[in-house]
């Protein structure tokens, strides 16, 4: 089933999947599919982890991953909610790992994050490995913040301070919706709606892809 945003350039395909373990979908965005995978069972993210280590074996030594986390919002200023969804993204393959229905964390998911080979970019990415310390992850995260990336390559210091929006515009030339009722949804819930696998995709996607514009793994070696 098609959910349709903005036609022909961002979609979704749900595969509707026969099982309670995971389901698949295929996130279109710019004539790029992203074939997702939306799991709170350990096997499915250790297996997922295992074939995009296969698919990508050539270049395992400077790996770039896209990597977000989402939460649900509080509302009060005493409360923090803790992080509901890993996004990982490699190439055209998306992980959405729901953290807070996983019995347990896998260890492939631990030492994925620990590669110190594996590039992880995001936007305020520090901020969302301080949530993953909930679940003892990315304590040896090797990172770039592509807000600063983006600043060093421009030579533009108020990019510091953009958002997602504004470095896709300036890196990839897409424009990317964030609606604020997708934003401010239920990432706790145990299933999630089309939308928010939409945007939690699109979300790590696009980190992938300005950081492999801008050759985020280069900025880290030495």
């Amino acid at each position: 089933m098609a959910y349709n945003q903005t036609p022909r350039t961002i979609d979704i395909v749900d595969h509707e999947l026969p099982y309670d373990s995971h389901n698949t979908y295929d996130v279109i965005f710019f004539g790029d599919s992203i074939h997702t995978t939306v799991t709170h069972d350990p096997d499915v993210a250790t297996q997922w982890i295992s074939q995009t280590e296969s698919i990508h074996r050539r270049r395992l030594r400077c790996l770039i991953v896209g990597l977000d986390v989402e939460w649900r919002p509080s509302f009060n200023r005493y409360i923090q909610n803790p992080a509901a969804t890993l996004q990982l993204c490699v190439g055209r393959r998306c992980l959405i790992f729901q953290l807070i229905h996983s019995p347990f964390i896998p260890s492939a998911i631990i030492d994925f994050l620990a590669n110190p080979h594996y590039t992880f970019v995001g936007i305020g990415i520090e901020q969302d490995l301080e949530k993953l310390e909930d679940y003892e992850l990315g304590l040896n995260t090797k990172t770039v913040d592509l807000r600063s990336l983006a600043a060093d390559e421009y030579g533009r210091r108020e990019l510091k301070s953009a958002g997602l929006k504004q470095l896709a515009s300036l890196v990839l030339e897409k424009e990317v919706e964030k609606p604020k009722r997708v934003t401010m949804s239920r990432w706790d819930n145990e299933w999630l709606t089309p939308p928010q696998v939409q945007y939690a995709c699109i979300d790590a996607f696009v980190c992938f892809e300005i950081g492999r514009i801008l050759n985020a793994s280069a900025s880290t070696s030495g």
